[in-house]
């Protein structure tokens, strides 16, 4: 499959939120609200499309000084300085294992080598993501912590890779 990656744009947004919750809750519910402050603040917002410029995936990295209330971020906050975060990642089911994810990643870390010792996320332990899981496994990610949060609704691996 032929794709490109691009930086996000307000016209994505509306596939961008499709997307993302089609694959909730391996990721957390967004709003309209929600997506459009992600394009203002984000450190990395960009989609990766087919040759038609339709969105198949996205990815949102965060910078360590972005204003953001996630438990998750602020763990990372509170343990790492020099950080490129990635809050969330999507990838259409027609366009999964052919390499986007990957690319998206390698993108984000290219991007924020100069700022950024280590790319940090987050996996769900509960409810389990085991390929997820894998695949940070398979990148070198290492578990460097986990938490519960929602109130015990849902349990994470916090992942690190070095840069």
């Amino acid at each position: 499959m032929n794709y490109s990656i691009r930086t996000a744009t307000a016209a994505d947004l509306t596939s961008v939120l499709t997307l993302n919750e089609s694959v909730v809750p391996h990721v957390n519910s967004l709003t309209s609200t929600d997506v459009q402050d992600f394009l203002e603040k984000a450190a990395y917002f960009k989609v990766a499309c087919n040759d038609s410029d339709q969105v198949l995936g996205f990815l949102i990295g965060l910078a360590p000084d972005t204003v953001y209330d996630s438990p998750n971020f602020r763990w990372f906050c509170g343990h790492y300085e020099n950080f490129a975060y990635i809050d969330r990642i999507a990838i259409a089911s027609s366009a999964r294992r052919q390499g986007m994810a990957e690319a998206l990643y390698a993108d984000f870390a290219d991007s924020s080598r100069q700022w950024a010792k280590h790319l940090c996320c987050e996996v769900n332990l509960r409810p389990s993501n085991p390929g997820s899981l894998a695949f940070h496994e398979r990148l070198e990610f290492t578990q460097v912590g986990r938490q519960e949060i929602h109130n015990g609704a849902k349990e994470v691996a916090l992942m690190l890779k070095e840069l």
